[in-house]
């Protein structure tokens, strides 16, 4: 018999729900994260009394009560609803698209006057398509012109767009805007589930409240010993690159990255909103997070003299920098695909969340497969 029943290499949302939920059943579990901490993305850092997300914003949501009263039973969550900004220039607007999105960009008051407006221009891209030649969209811009016109993709889409992915829209798949939601409503609530909001004292404490009783190591590299840590436990639950696990036999996958600038302010309110992104390509950032509207709201937010704000510029990724968002072209879903492949042949191993599974997630739909069980079938 080995020491551990699982050996968790990860202490993000995956690792540590995965922890938790094992060690209710009795089994003896070790966590490590080659972080000098715990949490992966989701960790926070007070600065000025303000929890900051290190890592970009996470706002949790979701429909299912289940997840939602898991999360709630480890550490309660706040209110707070996601309606983040979109500025172009010195325009600023609404998302997402919805009713106060169109009356800032065309001055109309009305449903109907809006789905006049977007028809009209979506049929323009149609034809403009159908004159090059083109059956169907070839390129992200001629996708999301057919989706909500012209004006909306050039000030609100298209700079963001190409900042994120390092590439102009014309040169991006369509597939990567399948679908872009346009509310007839007044309602700048981004989200569409029944809950959202962000843990109480931050994400630390339900990380914290996860791995509560669990041992747990960081700055431990499972692959500077990997011999030594497989050797612990009678299974390995892995959430880190799946081609790494497998030594880049077959090549790398590709991913995109973040960095982050973080500014103090000494006045107690910069921008009014947790998150406004920057839309116009000239801007180097995508979007501000300003992080005390997270956890503070109204005058509160005037207890505090300072602020602070988080800069979150794209990048390729490279080795050595933090993985984000895989790429998830033909070519790189083909080579995870023969990666999985042989995940799918281990017996002892279990490859779950977003870099193992080369899949963006977000954190609900984790939680959820975890409590119902779906990783235990590659066991």
């Amino acid at each position: 018999m080995k020491e551990y029943d699982y050996l968790i290499v990860g202490s993000g949302i995956f690792g540590a729900t995965f922890a938790r939920l094992k060690s209710r059943e009795g089994k003896k579990c070790l966590v490590i994260d080659k972080r000098a901490h715990l949490g992966g993305n989701l960790h926070c850092e007070s600065v000025e009394g303000i929890n900051v997300h290190k890592y970009g914003p996470h706002i949790f949501h979701t429909s299912s009560k289940q997840v939602w009263d898991f999360v709630n039973s480890i550490v309660e969550f706040n209110r707070f609803t996601n309606c983040p900004l979109a500025r172009y220039k010195d325009e600023l607007y609404n998302l997402p698209f919805n009713m106060n999105t169109f009356r800032q960009m065309w001055g109309v008051r009305t449903p109907e006057e809006a789905r006049t407006i977007i028809e009209r221009q979506k049929q323009d891209a149609l034809s403009e398509m159908e004159g090059k030649g083109h059956t169907g969209p070839e390129n992200l811009e001629e996708q999301a012109k057919l989706l909500v016109g012209n004006d909306i993709f050039e000030k609100l889409i298209k700079g963001y767009t190409e900042k994120q992915w390092g590439r102009r829209c014309s040169d991006l798949p369509p597939f990567i805007i399948k679908r872009l939601p346009v509310r007839l409503t007044y309602d700048n609530n981004y989200f569409n589930d029944k809950w959202q909001g962000i843990p109480a004292g931050g994400y630390n404490r339900l990380i914290d409240g996860l791995l509560e009783g669990v041992e747990t190591r960081t700055g431990a590299d499972f692959f500077e010993d990997r011999d030594y840590w497989c050797g612990l436990a009678e299974t390995i639950v892995f959430s880190g690159k799946i081609d790494e696990f497998y030594g880049y036999r077959f090549g790398k996958l590709l991913y995109r990255s973040l960095r982050f600038e973080e500014e103090v302010w000494n006045c107690p309110n910069l921008q009014g909103n947790a998150v406004v992104n920057y839309t116009d390509r000239e801007i180097p950032y995508t979007r501000i997070i300003e992080h005390k509207h997270f956890e503070m709201s109204g005058n509160e937010v005037y207890d505090n003299p300072k602020t602070v704000i988080s800069k979150e510029y794209p990048s390729e990724w490279t080795e050595g920098m933090e993985p984000y968002y895989p790429v998830n072209d033909e070519a790189n879903n083909s080579l995870y695909a023969r990666y999985k492949n042989l995940a799918d042949r281990e017996k002892n191993v279990i490859f779950g969340g977003r870099l193992a599974e080369y899949k963006y997630y977000d954190m609900a739909p984790i939680v959820e497969r975890l409590l119902n069980g779906e990783y235990e079938k590659q066991i």
